[in-house]
């Protein structure tokens, strides 16, 4: 993705309905799965360095045809692609 236009961002609403502005980060296959890391959209004056404010991974899934954004599976999953957004991310900046 350019960074060009600036950063990209993204709505989705939580299983309680509720609406978050996520900011689209990076994105990686992994396992024949697509993960994508987003960080929140932070509201003017809001601490940053807040735990709601850390890196969100979601992964792709296909349901009904068509795709969806969902959790992953486990703490075991989230560890490792952490990891490997980490490793891509840093690797990026060099």
């Amino acid at each position: 993705m350019s960074e060009e236009y600036g950063p990209d961002f993204i709505t989705i609403t939580d299983e309680d309905g509720n609406d978050i502005e996520l900011e689209f980060v990076a994105s990686l296959e992994h396992r024949g799965q697509t993960y994508t890391a987003f960080f929140p959209a932070v509201e003017e004056g809001a601490d940053e360095d807040g735990e709601e404010y850390g890196l969100i991974i979601l992964k792709t899934i296909a349901e009904n045809g068509e795709e969806l954004l969902s959790t992953l599976d486990s703490d075991a999953e989230a560890e490792e692609v952490y990891d490997l957004f980490m490793e891509q991310l840093f690797e990026d900046e060099e």
